[in-house]
């Protein structure tokens, strides 16, 4: 690929201004191989792999703002953008109005379900179990139990009872197979109104039919007299006087029988609303229903899932998508005068016309089938850095993760440039890589700030007052610009306490974001957490011009 940069006075003087904590457009600095991802077909998955500082956000956006002017129909979907965290949504939510889009909805994956909220924090272990793939067909299966099997239904009909055969039953419920569960349920009411509107008028021709039996020789006798009048010349017209119902009659017999609230509670009592909250929760504290349906998961897999508190967690978010989509809600029409985004947002089940991703890597299995599912068509690009996944999956590569979603039918395009982090920052990441387990070079660093990176060596007692000197250094040197603190989890409350004006963040906070300084503390500490090196990886590029560190000893 070119690494050649168009017009580059205008991108190096773009990338040396003080950061404001607001993304710009940058719409004069796009570069060529990221223009070429803008412009990219939308017919399928697009993964762009990017290192830091290679654009992938801004590359994002205006692929929106690219694919919403070219294709003005989609805007009558609207195009969803999902980022890692609220955070990183208020970092951009000036871009795309900027850009001119206003029919964009930006969402986390935690946020995609109106009323549906994250209550706690979760372990590593469950939430990397609970990403797995094998929960879709797990919880297909389980909703496909709690359908009702075929057996013979009495149905009473103005005070008489009426037989629908289990064989008859069956047939109904066979052809609304492959339904969400509560619009198979109303297909299948319809039938039952129409199967029980037939009997009634079975019925009664049968009765006609005794009647008619028994009095043959009467009405031959009447039939007889009929024609000997119309013979002679009577005046009588004749009528209908077998009994049967006309279609009119049938009709709305059928009406009556559907608005018929006895019917309606013997419906619901056989084939039951359900709820996906409280499905979710009596499978995932069940240890019988897990081992049945989740037969993969290993018995010390079971007991930690089940023994979970009651408030849902983030990798409890798709399973309730999932379990939502199976069941098929009804969705709500949208109001007169409402803008798309609008309806778009409150909507569990809408379809996009394009989907946008940043961060990707941190998507489990499960999180990429709900983007799946908003987006059918398969018109989706995704942007992030594979050797900056923090979550808890295993995924090494975009291969894995996007495996289980769509198979090999996607296509990959790379950014390799680093516009943001300093070339004398980006020489400190290649060892780095290497002990995350990357194959990927790391990508190429166009500038040079002029600032060496600084080391200073302190003692634990030391860390207070040692974090709050150097970022008061900091902020005296880029003053009208951004300073941040990076730091392990189990140091962020010690720091927050002395650091008041600055931000402080985990390795895993600070991602997609940027600042003229950054302060990194204890890098060791970020090293050991769960993907520690990958972390590091990402704390080290936060910068666009100096970067410090306080190492403990």
């Amino acid at each position: 690929m070119t690494t050649e940069l168009v017009g580059e006075g205008a991108l190096l003087a773009a990338l040396d201004q003080r950061r404001t904590g607001r993304m710009s457009t940058a719409i004069s600095t796009l570069q060529r191989e990221q223009d070429d991802i803008i412009r990219a077909e939308a017919t399928g998955p697009l993964i762009v792999q990017g290192g830091p500082g290679t654009g992938k956000t801004v590359v994002a956006l205006h692929r929106v703002a690219y694919l919403l002017f070219t294709r003005p129909k989609m805007a009558d979907q609207a195009v969803l953008v999902l980022g890692p965290s609220p955070r990183f949504l208020q970092y951009i939510a000036q871009v795309l109005p900027a850009l001119g889009e206003t029919a964009v909805v930006s969402a986390t994956c935690d946020t995609l379900l109106p009323e549906i909220r994250v209550g706690r924090d979760e372990s590593r272990l469950l939430a990397e179990i609970k990403g797995r793939a094998l929960w879709q067909p797990a919880l297909e299966n389980y909703v496909t139990s709690l359908l009702p099997r075929p057996r013979e239904l009495k149905l009473r009909w103005e005070g008489e009872f009426y037989a629908i055969t289990a064989a008859t039953v069956a047939q109904a419920l066979a052809s609304v197979q492959g339904r969400p569960y509560h619009r198979a349920r109303q297909a299948f009411a319809e039938q039952l109104h129409h199967i029980l509107a037939e009997a009634v008028v079975e019925q009664r021709e049968a009765l006609m039919n005794e009647m008619e039996e028994g009095f043959e020789d009467i009405l031959a006798r009447v039939d007889r007299s009929m024609q000997h009048d119309h013979h002679l010349g009577g005046g009588s017209t004749g009528s209908d006087v077998d009994g049967l119902l006309s279609e009119e009659e049938i009709e709305d017999l059928r009406y009556r029988i559907a608005e018929n609230a006895t019917i309606a509670r013997f419906v619901e009592a056989w084939w039951p609303t359900l709820d996906a909250e409280t499905l979710l929760c009596d499978l995932l504290t069940d240890c019988t229903l897990l081992a049945r349906f989740a037969p993969q998961l290993s018995t010390e897999e079971i007991t930690a899932v089940s023994a979970e508190p009651s408030l849902w967690a983030s990798s409890d978010i798709p399973l309730l998508d999932a379990l939502a989509d199976l069941l098929g809600e009804v969705e709500a029409p949208q109001p007169q005068g409402e803008f798309v985004a609008d309806h778009a947002r409150r909507q569990r089940g809408w379809v996009y016309g394009h989907v946008v991703i940043d961060e990707a890597q941190e998507l489990s299995e499960m999180q990429w089938q709900m983007v799946l599912r908003r987006c059918p068509s398969r018109s989706i690009t995704a942007v992030g850095d594979i050797d900056q996944a923090e979550a808890a999956h295993r995924h090494t590569s975009w291969a894995q993760a996007v495996q289980a979603a769509f198979g090999e039918r996607w296509a990959a395009a790379e950014l390799t440039i680093c516009y943001r982090t300093p070339r004398e920052v980006m020489d400190l990441t290649e060892p780095v890589l290497r002990q995350a387990g990357s194959h990927n070079a790391p990508p190429r660093a166009v500038r040079s700030s002029g600032i060496a990176p600084w080391v200073l060596t302190i003692t634990p007692a030391e860390l207070a007052g040692a974090a709050a000197q150097a970022v008061r250094q900091l902020q005296e040197r880029w003053h009208g610009g951004t300073v941040g603190v990076i730091a392990p989890a189990d140091r962020i409350a010690e720091l927050l306490a002395v650091l008041s004006d600055v931000s402080v963040l985990t390795a895993a906070q600070s991602k997609g974001l940027e600042w003229d300084a950054a302060l990194l503390i204890d890098p060791q500490g970020i090293a050991a957490e769960p993907r520690g090196w990958n972390g590091l990886y990402v704390a080290l590029t936060r910068c666009t011009q100096e970067l410090g560190q306080l190492v403990l000893t």
